[in-house]
């Protein structure tokens, strides 16, 4: 019996793993840099392989139309293809770790940037537990965790409130208390019960549209009819923070994201009427996922214990904060 092999079925047997899952990252962010550091690579490595996986398809499998990049033809063929791949690894690296139990095995946690103030804290301490495991956290915006979870590349992620009608389930499990922040040498600091109308004579330092913080501060000032005066936009919270210290202006941001600054008296959070705007921290995933044992024991974990493990002062002893 005499077995013929097409030519590009037989080019396909030398690509290896590791440049498929190159490539869907690649395929998946349409960015060689994002790419590069979502899997840790350099870009150069990134476009190595993607040019070894070109010279074995024998095809372009992406082009470049000014600075934006975009697939083929061929490249999305492949993209469905190696979607599938990855999905299947996943599968089998779950069942694997099903049986290691807890003992060994691997976490992998996508946060929002803010999340990223507290999150490995959380990490250490449920890595103090299970020492055998490994954990992978990825820090991104909003949009790129939800895409995450859509694309089900994460089992996990932490942030505030997911928009409605997608197909993930949500899970309180700690407080996000959001305050007014200003400059430590600002003419309000020393104010008590300020007015919240008295806001629409200050300028805002804002988050980038999507953000959950601005959202929830939007929310805010349109439920009470307060017109504010936006200045910069930032998509980091670090940004706004560095901005505020310098005097641009003030911001709505979560206490999480600000205590070193409060110890060494950077930044003030002024007792404004209304404020903290409680929001809480979520644990999601996609509906009817079936969970390792590792995600599920975090989970767990964060539902019952993430609360005290994270001490949260507010300077103001007239506002008291909930536990839950």
């Amino acid at each position: 019996m005499i077995t013929i092999i097409h030519p590009f079925i037989s080019n396909m047997l030398h690509v290896t793993l590791h440049q498929l899952k190159i490539f869907e990252a690649v395929a998946r962010l349409l960015n060689f840099t994002h790419a590069a550091e979502e899997l840790h690579l350099t870009q150069p490595a990134v476009s190595i392989q993607i040019k070894r996986l070109e010279e074995i398809v024998e095809i372009p499998l992406f082009e470049q139309v000014g600075k934006r990049v975009y697939l083929t033809e061929a490249g999305k063929e492949l993209f469905h293809y190696s979607r599938a791949i990855t999905q299947q690894l996943n599968d089998m690296e779950l069942a694997l770790d099903e049986l290691k139990g807890l003992e060994r095995g691997k976490l992998s946690v996508s946060v929002v940037s803010t999340a990223n103030y507290f999150a490995p804290n959380l990490l250490a301490k449920f890595s103090q537990r299970y020492p055998g495991i490994t954990i992978s956290l990825h820090v991104s915006n909003r949009k790129n965790v939800l895409k995450q979870l859509a694309d089900n590349m994460m089992e996990l992620a932490i942030m505030g409130q997911p928009p409605e009608g997608l197909n993930i389930t949500a899970e309180s499990f700690m407080v996000n208390p959001l305050v007014v922040v200003s400059p430590p040498e600002h003419a309000l600091c020393n104010q008590k019960k300020i007015p919240v109308e008295r806001l629409e004579q200050e300028i805002f330092l804002i988050r980038e549209p999507g953000s959950g913080t601005r959202g929830a501060m939007e929310r805010f000032f349109s439920r009470n009819e307060i017109n504010i005066r936006k200045g910069m936009e930032a998509d980091t919270a670090e940004a706004i923070k560095q901005a505020i210290q310098a005097g641009m202006g003030l911001g709505i941001m979560s206490l999480h994201t600000i205590r070193l600054e409060l110890e060494a008296k950077r930044l003030s959070i002024l007792d404004v009427e209304g404020f903290p705007i409680i929001r809480h921290w979520n644990i999601v995933h996609q509906k009817n996922k079936r969970l390792s044992k590792i995600s599920s024991a975090f989970k767990q974990f964060l539902l019952a214990e993430a609360s005290d493990l994270v001490a949260l002062e507010y300077p103001h002893q007239t506002i008291q904060l909930p536990t839950s």
